[in-house]
């Protein structure tokens, strides 16, 4: 199952608190303050993992807690720190505090990447800390500072360099399992692709890039018609968006028309959307085999317009080479 959001309560850990204690040796029958300080609580800390690509651990446990700091002890006995607790989550989740506004704590866009949300509670000082040469004697400790809480929403927002957009049954879906080892589900019926794919695109010379196959989108989708409202926000990641469009849709609408409807959508969205770079790919032309309906669609726009068939493979081994191209030019 893909989640995409969630949200959780997380709090660090309590510090320990500081020990009363005196010492008590034989022969030494006013030993001085001997109590030790509470260990410190573990840390809430957010870890990118790239093995991990949904929030679908959330979805069945909301209180995160990391371990509390130990009391101290007497003989200066420093009590143990509480453990970190570590939430590994996938690449591209951002973290937002509810109790802010819903303001932004961290973007979690970078391999590699780890935050500190929550900082564990101090422990307290034991009563060797605040002997003084007029008291010799405290009676006095800390008790351990609490762990910070926080109540959070989490936002997967998947990091593609393409992302698939088009009408239910343009064939992302075929594209993505014709270009990558990604299997997603292939039928031919509306809505095939309930939740984003991601496939790792190989060419020569270690040569890569990742394509994502985003479930279809349909008149409406920016105000929540179909799957569309789930996903937009995936698409915002990506480098570059490829517009597939069906050479000749079998309800006999304009391809031209379709690819309108859905510019719409996405520009209606984001402004951000609307500047990215397009290219524009029409699919199943094995079924055009004159290229009738192909020129008749290239007219229709002024850009250039790339012809595939995922099916068969024809022009795919291109395409790639020059989305490859592409990616590399938005990188710099």
């Amino acid at each position: 199952m893909f989640i995409d959001e969630a949200k959780i309560m997380v709090k660090a850990g309590n510090g320990g608190n500081g020990c009363i204690s005196f010492r008590r040796e034989k022969f030494i029958p006013k030993g001085g303050p001997d109590g030790g300080d509470g260990g410190d609580g573990g840390d809430v800390i957010f870890e990118v993992d790239p093995s991990v690509d949904t929030l679908l651990d959330f979805a069945g446990k909301h209180h995160w807690r990391a371990g509390n700091g130990n009391d101290g002890e007497g003989a200066n006995k420093h009590g143990a720190n509480g453990d970190d607790l570590i939430i590994k989550v996938p690449l591209g989740t951002q973290i937002y505090d509810e109790d802010l506004d819903s303001l932004m704590l961290k973007d979690m866009n970078e391999l590699g990447m780890k935050v500190t949300i929550c900082k564990g509670g101090t422990g307290g000082k034991g009563n060797k800390a605040f002997a003084t040469p007029t008291n010799q004697t405290p009676r006095t400790a800390q008790p351990g500072k609490e762990g910070r809480e926080r109540n959070l929403k989490l936002i997967l927002k998947l990091i593609a360099d393409v992302g698939l957009v088009g009408l239910p049954n343009a064939g992302k879906s075929t594209l993505l399992s014709r270009c990558s080892a990604a299997r997603p589900k292939v039928a031919s019926y509306p809505f095939t692709t309930l939740e984003p794919m991601l496939g790792i695109v190989e060419l020569t010379d270690f040569r890569r890039f990742v394509m994502a196959d985003l479930p279809g989108l349909i008149e409406g989708a920016h105000e929540g018609a179909g799957l569309g409202i789930n996903f937009l926000k995936h698409i915002e990641r990506t480098r570059i968006i490829l517009h597939l469009l069906d050479v000749a849709p079998v309800d006999g609408s304009s391809p031209f028309e379709n690819y309108t409807r859905i510019r719409n959508e996405l520009d209606s969205y984001s402004k951000e959307l609307s500047n990215k770079r397009e290219i524009i790919v029409i699919n199943k032309t094995d079924i055009d085999p004159d290229g009738e309906n192909l020129k008749k669609i290239r007219k229709k726009f002024d850009t250039e317009v790339f012809a595939i068939s995922a099916v068969a493979g024809t022009g795919v081994k291109q395409l790639c080479e020059k989305l490859y191209k592409y990616v590399q030019e938005e990188k710099k």
